[in-house]
């Protein structure tokens, strides 16, 4: 089975698709960042850097499956969706290419990733319509990455859109959760700092105090927002959701720091091997957009026993 994979980002999609034995054959980003990273990782891909929306899709190799994260943050909750915002506007009209790039290839099944709260897009049954149209049928899963072979605890939507007539549900099987611990890198001497130190902020010892008379002297919490906020997180379950930005911190007894940005590769369900930015900000940024490569194996697996 050959692959393509639109919004191809750090290359998560492209990384499972991999691992369930598919050969990914082309990728595209609109981001330079990207691109580079994803080609030094798939090297065997053609790759393209523009905007989807002007693609040439007679450019595009032949394939079985197509694979599409369109940009989510129009639809996010996290990042304040707001109707009549441009840039949010502007982000959920590349779910568009994918009609495009169907229209042009026909590929017998095409998944799609985003965010739960695509499916209550004012346009999402125009666009469903549309798919149907090119005589695809779309079933929805909801699913969370720890259930699915990734130690975080990450909820996104996949389409399976196949040419049947009836919706195809995937068998998923779920698998026990893998704690937070197994990618922690406690004995890491670096960006250790003091809790009690001068400017520490009151919020931030509020949530050290209430995770301590959780979990004792050592747990995860989230250093901004809410969610584990008030309670922390026990490192003895899935990480929650790694985001675009720095988020999730490490207590252990009197010191913490921030997780590092191969303990966030980790927490992706990337393998140790993946090339990512050494500027820590960068890849940060970049693993936060991902998608989980593990969950995406599975979904594949069970996609090829079902077709």
């Amino acid at each position: 089975m050959k692959a393509i994979d639109l919004f191809a980002g750090t290359g998560g999609f492209s990384t499972g698709a991999t691992r369930a034995g598919v050969e990914v054959v082309w990728a595209a980003n609109h981001w330079p960042d990207a691109v580079h990273w994803h080609q030094l990782n798939h090297p065997g891909a053609q790759h393209l850097c523009q905007d989807l929306h002007q693609a040439d899709w007679s450019m595009v190799p032949a394939h079985d499956l197509m694979l599409a994260s369109p940009c989510c943050q129009g639809h996010s909750r996290a990042r304040g969706k707001t109707h009549g915002n441009p840039q949010h506007d502007a982000s959920r009209s590349t779910a568009w290419a994918v009609v495009s790039a169907a229209e042009y290839h026909r590929p017998e099944f095409i998944l799609v990733e985003n965010v739960p709260e695509f499916l209550g897009w004012q346009l999402y049954h125009p666009w469903e319509a549309a798919m149907n149209a090119l005589g695809y049928s779309v079933a929805p899963h909801i699913i969370d990455a720890a259930d699915h072979g990734a130690p975080q605890n990450r909820v996104r939507m996949f389409l399976v859109l196949a040419k049947s007539k009836a919706p195809l549900m995937l068998r998923l099987q779920t698998q026990p959760h893998i704690p937070a611990s197994t990618f922690i890198d406690l004995s890491n001497s670096n960006k250790w700092s003091p809790i009690e130190k001068p400017g520490r902020s009151a919020a931030t010892l509020r949530r050290i105090a209430s995770g301590r008379r959780q979990f004792g002297d050592r747990f995860i919490m989230p250093y901004y927002g809410s969610g584990s906020g008030l309670t922390g997180r026990s490192l003895n379950r899935p990480i929650g959701t790694i985001t675009t930005r720095d988020r999730w911190a490490i207590v252990d007894g009197d010191r913490m720091r921030m997780l590092n940005r191969f303990e966030c590769r980790a927490a992706m369900s990337f393998p140790d091997t993946y090339k990512i930015p050494d500027n820590h900000r960068l890849a940060v940024h970049m693993l936060g957009n991902a998608v989980c490569p593990e969950p995406v194996r599975n979904i594949i697996n069970a996609l090829q026993q079902a077709a």
